[in-house]
C-alpha cells in the first residue's frame, strides 16, 4: 500500500518535471528562431533598396549604379494557368525595368522546371521577350527549385559574381543573406507594389526558411542538379528548352 502511495505521489512530480523541461526546449527554440531572423534581416537590410508603394518609378533610396552589376537575377515565385503570379508579375516587372534602365546586360530567371507541363521559366522569359527585352539577353536556370539553388547555381553554372536580385521584401533578406555568403557582390531591388494575400502564413513560412537556409549556407549544400557551366556574359539562347 505504501509502494503504491510512493508511485502516485512520484507521477504528478514526473509531469511537472517533464512540462518544465518542455516549455524550456519551446522558449529555447522561439529564441533561437528569433535570434537567426534577427541575425539574417539585420546583416543585409542596407542592401535593400525598395520602390514606393504609390509610383513604381520612384525609389526610396538610390541604389550604387555606377557599379558594374553582370546580371538581374529574377526569382520564381510560381504561375497560375500557365501565367506569371501576381507576386511573379511584379518582380518581371521591375527587373524588365532594371534592364530597360541599363542596370545590367542581362536577365537570368531562376525557377522552376522539373517536371512535365510545369515551366516557370518559359513563361518568365516569354513575358520578358513580349516586353521588349531581346531572347538573346535572356537565361533561364530550369532548376531554380529553392532560393539556395537559385544563387549557387547563378554562381556556379553561370559564373554571376553581381547580380541584382529581385523579389519582395519579405523574401529579400534571405536571398542576400545566402548570396552574401556565397560572396556574390549583391544588391537587391524591392517589389512591393501592394499587399498581397496570405501574408500571415508567408511570414511565418519565412521565419523558418531563414533559419534553414542559415544552416543550408553553413554547410555548403550542393544544389539539386549540377551542370556545364553557361556564361552569363554568352547569348542567353543556349538555355532555350
Amino acid at each position: 500500500m505504501k509502494q503504491t502511495r510512493e508511485k502516485k505521489n512520484k507521477f504528478p512530480k514526473l509531469l511537472k518535471r517533464l512540462l518544465i523541461a518542455g516549455g524550456a526546449i519551446t522558449l529555447l527554440g522561439a529564441v533561437s528562431v528569433l535570434g537567426l531572423n534577427l541575425w539574417v534581416t539585420s546583416s543585409v537590410s542596407d542592401l535593400i533598396y525598395e520602390v514606393s508603394s504609390e509610383n513604381r518609378e520612384e525609389q526610396s533610396s538610390e541604389p550604387p549604379f555606377n557599379q558594374v552589376y553582370d546580371c538581374i537575377l529574377v526569382l520564381g515565385a510560381g504561375l497560375r494557368d500557365n501565367t506569371p503570379s501576381p507576386m511573379l508579375k511584379d518582380r518581371l516587372d521591375k527587373g524588365i525595368a532594371c534592364y530597360q534602365q541599363g542596370i545590367a546586360p542581362k536577365i537570368l530567371m531562376s525557377g522552376d522546371h522539373g517536371r512535365d507541363g510545369y515551366n516557370e521559366v518559359q513563361v518568365m522569359k516569354q513575358y520578358a521577350i513580349d516586353a521588349g527585352v531581346p531572347s538573346s539577353d535572356i537565361f533561364m536556370d530550369h532548376a531554380g527549385f529553392s532560393t539556395y539553388e537559385s544563387l549557387i547555381r547563378a554562381r556556379d553554372i553561370f559564373g554571376v559574381n553581381s547580380p541584382v536580385i529581385i523579389t519582395q521584401n519579405y523574401h529579400m533578406y534571405r536571398a542576400l543573406f545566402i548570396g552574401r555568403h556565397l560572396e556574390l557582390d549583391c544588391i537587391g531591388i524591392s517589389t512591393d507594389y501592394f499587399p498581397y494575400g496570405g501574408n500571415a502564413y508567408r511570414t511565418f513560412r519565412e521565419y523558418i526558411a531563414r533559419c534553414k537556409d542559415v544552416f543550408t549556407t553553413m554547410i555548403g549544400t550542393k544544389p539539386t542538379y549540377g551542370g556545364d557551366p553557361i556564361s552569363i556574359s554568352g547569348n542567353g539562347d543556349v538555355t532555350n528548352d
